[in-house]
């Protein structure tokens, strides 16, 4: 028995944006029947037309097509689900997490590309990775047609005599089934029906109560694709021309059940509240999953991006005699330690490495921790009690801040590098034990500490000095021996330093160096040491074979800081201000929100520079901080240089500052 296709599109003049008009689209619906069925069924499909909630149509356009059967599609319906939820915005919560779980890396950013979108006739067609639109024409979208439910499963229409279900339930198996598809967010264009759905092929249809508020006429569909630029065509013919019929449609799944993993969602109410808050602030975080070695050009989410971001500096992670150091010791000690330092964890690859770490800075001992974090955390709370007093930088790294806070002791927080008030500050504040800590680079703001100036002070007063070379150690100093070669000091330098192993070293795991008899006395004292299994062998071997390359091979720091300069002079051409000296560059945003906007811009791009916001920095300090490498190429720094320059202007233009109201309750 032959098919047809019956099709029906209803629209309205409107104006358009250079004069004129054009045509909005007011409804539009599809079936797919034997040739008696056509004139009831166009019958039917001009009534719904005529009764749309957003208005009466200028024209109603109903088009009969034969089918070729033996092109015909049948496919199986996606199993359906459905997620009650309280309104709207938890509506697009569950959604943003649905796309995420479907593969998905910035769902938030789809969901405010479809809710920001002119209305389409069809649906935009999205790289799932860059949300480049893909689809060949943008005023009209991708129309989704020729498709509908096999015979032999009949469901009720909605009160209104629409089968929104039914429909969607289609059209999402259709979409699915389309070659290099990821998933479908669709938010219903109708005032009166709130109800959207996410979909997927590893997804399924999943219902949501709630992704509008009602009488709003906003919504449309995305379809979202990953696959080379040379499929879009095939995937559209697909969509828009293979006649399909979807098998099995399950009935509609009803909005009783809950998520089946929130276990007391009532407890846990405060989670969504706040994320929700984080969201509308700029402040929600993304984990992004890289899928290569650190390098100056990385791949993530199946797209290579210029790498701004790592803490690599030296380029030595992926250095073929650091991961053969590690893949040695590896196979000689095994994956684990299987204890910590004071009972079965030592290998002698430990005491070799903190011999030469103390060696090549300087220093008379260092002991190895997991984490730099690890380490302050170790130190100060060992050093100091509830009778002791640290004096802290404003700006130092949250490792020192936590550290200082587990300590018990008084903490007094010193205005950013100003000697003259550490100075008074030490005047007034006494304590059993006293000590000044502060980064010797700071992380955020690419600035030097003052290191001669805190010595006098330090000297003047007594104060047992701590300081931070994570960021220093490798990255300034003529040979990268860090803060004090930095500044040429020879004579007595800080008391004790911290540090980390993998930022220019290329591997994981922290240290503290300085006094021999300090060292051992850590041992005793430093909870983080005595009850942390050890660091395993893999990346002490690396920090090794690391440690030797720096020695021997002081250009890459010289390359490195000349990028550094090479990368602020170009951007200070392009009305950047680049602030600091060191290989952390900081592009001062303010407002979080455009520094989140200006971060996706870039990475649209394929650069990718990380926005940094509260509360790594303060509230209305967000930034864009780009790290530079040795082996990063000139004409890369220029582009992102280029890039960030033009990204930074189009967030500021796009996003309106925030009221005082809204950012003290965000």
């Amino acid at each position: 028995m032959p098919l047809y296709s019956v099709r029906m599109r209803a629209s309205r003049a409107r104006p358009g944006a250079s004069g004129g008009e054009r045509p909005e689209h007011i409804s539009g619906a599809e079936r797919i029947v034997a040739g008696a069925e056509v004139p009831g069924i166009a019958a039917d499909l001009t009534r719904r037309a005529l009764g749309h909630p957003k208005g009466l149509p200028d024209s109603i356009h109903i088009s009969v097509e034969a089918l070729d059967e033996a092109c015909l599609l049948r496919i199986p319906a996606l199993p359906a689900r459905a997620l009650p939820c309280p309104d709207a915005a938890t509506g697009l919560r569950l959604a943003a997490g649905l796309l995420r779980e479907a593969g998905v890396p910035r769902p938030e950013a789809v969901i405010d590309f479809l809710l920001n979108a002119p209305p389409l006739r069809g649906a935009m067609l999205v790289d799932a990775d860059t949300l480049e639109r893909l689809e060949p024409d943008r005023e009209r979208g991708v129309r989704a047609t020729r498709m509908d439910m096999a015979e032999g499963a009949a469901h009720p229409p909605s009160p209104d005599g629409k089968h929104h279900y039914r429909e969607a339930a289609v059209l999402a198996a259709k979409v699915c089934a389309a070659p290099h598809m990821v998933a479908e967010l669709c938010i219903s264009d109708d005032p009166d029906y709130v109800t959207g759905y996410v979909a997927g092929p590893g997804l399924g249809y999943v219902r949501i109560q709630r992704l509008k508020a009602a009488g709003s006429p906003r919504g449309g569909r995305v379809f979202l694709y990953r696959g080379p630029r040379e499929a879009v065509e095939d995937t559209v013919a697909f969509l828009e021309r293979r006649p399909v019929l979807v098998e099995a449609v399950p009935p509609p799944p009803p909005f009783t059940e809950r998520p089946q993993s929130t276990g007391r969602p009532d407890s846990l109410a405060f989670v969504e509240e706040e994320l929700a808050e984080l969201k509308g602030a700029g402040l929600y975080r993304h984990v992004d999953v890289w899928e290569s070695p650190p390098g100056p050009h990385v791949r993530q989410a199946g797209r290579e991006l210029l790498e701004l971001a790592s803490g690599d500096y030296l380029g030595l992670a992926a250095d073929p005699r650091v991961t053969a150091a590690a893949a040695e010791a590896l196979a000689a000690f095994g994956a684990g330690t299987g204890g910590s330092r004071l009972t079965t964890g030592t290998l002698p690859l430990h005491g070799r490495l903190e011999a030469e770490l103390a060696a090549f800075a300087g220093s008379e001992a260092a002991l190895v921790f997991s984490s730099g974090y690890a380490a302050n955390v170790g130190l100060l709370p060992a050093l100091c009690g509830k009778d002791d007093v640290i004096f802290s930088d404003a700006l130092n790294h949250a490792s020192i801040i936590d550290g200082c806070r587990l300590s018990g002791a008084r903490v007094v927080v010193y205005p950013h590098k100003d000697m003259a008030a550490l100075d008074s500050l030490a005047q007034v504040h006494q304590g059993r034990r006293r000590v000044v800590v502060s980064d010797a680079v700071f992380s955020m703001d690419g600035d030097v500490a003052d290191l001669p100036g805190l010595m006098e002070v330090a000297a003047r007063h007594g104060l047992i000095t701590v300081l931070d070379e994570a960021h220093a150690l490798g990255v300034i100093g003529r040979t990268g021996r860090g803060i004090r070669e930095h500044f040429g000091l020879t004579g007595r330098g800080p008391d004790i330093f911290t540090g980390s192993l993998s930022k220019a070293l290329g591997a994981d795991g922290g240290y503290v160096r300085g006094p021999a008899r300090l060292m051992e006395w850590l041992r005793h004292k430093a909870r983080g040491f005595v009850f942390s299994t050890a660091l395993s062998a893999a990346p002490v071997g690396a920090a090794l074979a690391a440690l030797d390359i720096l020695g021997a091979e002081p250009e890459r720091v010289a390359r490195l800081q000349a990028n550094a300069a090479f990368f602020r002079a170009r951007l200070r051409e392009h009305g950047v201000e680049a602030p600091g000296e060191t290989a952390i560059v900081p592009l001062l945003a303010g407002d979080e929100r455009v520094a989140v906007a200006a971060a996706e811009h870039l990475r649209a791009a394929g650069i990718h520079i990380s926005a940094i916001r509260y509360p790594t920095v303060a509230r209305g300090a967000a930034r864009l901080r780009a790290a530079l490498r040795a082996d990063h190429e000139r004409d890369d720094l220029a582009r992102a240089a280029v890039g960030a320059a033009t990204a930074l202007t189009r967030a500021r233009t796009a996003i309106p500052p925030q009221s005082p109201e809204t950012r003290r309750h965000c």
